[in-house]
């Protein structure tokens, strides 16, 4: 298997309804997990690039949430109609997508 060019993580983390922290569960991250899948199937993306759903990636409140390596950049409320141009952008031009990078304080 080659290595990928990069690795996308896309959380799907769900809490209790009233956590105080919330959770990209509540946010809809179901459906862009999904809707990164079908890309991925659909543009055959499989081997280029890597694809995991993953448990919580930090700044619950601002979900949901996708990460990408390895330029370590983190995508803050991201909606299904959005995965077409973080695939597009980011993925394939290697230009990230500056109007859904999460803030900077994400970090610490």
């Amino acid at each position: 298997m080659p290595k990928p060019a990069k690795h996308v993580f896309v959380c799907v983390q769900s809490r209790p309804p009233g956590h105080p922290r919330g959770s990209c569960g509540e946010k809809g991250c179901a459906d862009v997990y999904n809707t990164f899948l079908n890309e991925f199937q659909s543009r055959n993306l499989w081997g280029r690039f890597s694809l995991t759903n993953t448990g919580c990636l930090g700044p619950c409140n601002l979900g949901p949430s996708v990460l990408v390596y390895p330029e370590g950049v983190m995508y803050a409320g991201v909606k299904p109609a959005d995965v077409a141009a973080l695939i597009e952008e980011h993925l394939l031009l290697n230009q990230p997508v500056e109007r859904l990078r999460a803030p900077a304080a994400v970090w610490g």
